[in-house]
């Protein structure tokens, strides 16, 4: 795996915007907020590197990886709550859906046991935000939202090439490609 410096191994170079929406706008807050606790979100995110952490024991490498990105992580989901509540959200861990509010769970996550399902399932849902985020930035019109669409975008994609990293690095005993097998 390419070694990546410590202060800069899970976020992209860039420094954040500021988070500053440029007044309420409930459709874009509505989106965001699903960024916060919707299915395909950041503390979805969270909870699948704890996860990974807590039963990475194994491979106490990874186990830092894991809980390095679940910063990172964290850090988005801040961003996204304050973005919501700054445009007319309750920035709580729930997401619109069929016109009523429904709270996050940890259902919404799968629970992979072995290292390689877990480092696959993380690249498919690190790919799944940045293509829900790049879907989200074609209409949004708040310049600063979309700036922290874009830097955030930045560290997911960071994140795509460090668990593909570790992939590599301790997986291909199971002959499966990264590649293919993550994409939608």
């Amino acid at each position: 795996m390419e070694e990546i410096p410590c202060e800069t191994r899970y976020t992209a170079e860039e420094a954040y915007p500021e988070v500053r929406a440029s007044g309420r706008d409930r459709r874009c807050a509505l989106a965001i907020l699903s960024n916060v606790g919707g299915g395909v979100s950041e503390m979805s995110a969270v909870g699948l590197y704890l996860y990974g952490q807590f039963t990475g024991g194994a491979r106490p490498e990874v186990a830092e990886c894991f809980r390095g990105i679940a910063e990172v992580e964290m850090r988005h989901l801040t961003i996204f709550a304050q973005l919501a509540r700054q445009m007319g959200e309750d920035p709580r861990l729930w997401s619109p859906f069929q016109g009523r509010r429904r709270y996050w769970s940890p259902e919404y996550l799968n629970y992979p046991r072995r290292l390689d399902q877990t480092l696959r399932y993380a690249v498919e849902e690190e790919r799944g935000c940045i293509r829900k985020y790049q879907q989200q930035l074609r209409w949004i019109g708040d310049e600063n939202v979309a700036a922290n669409l874009r830097r955030i975008i930045a560290d997911e994609e960071v994140h795509v090439r460090v668990l593909t990293g570790l992939y590599q690095s301790y997986c291909q005993d199971f002959g499966l490609d990264l590649k293919t097998s993550a994409t939608r």
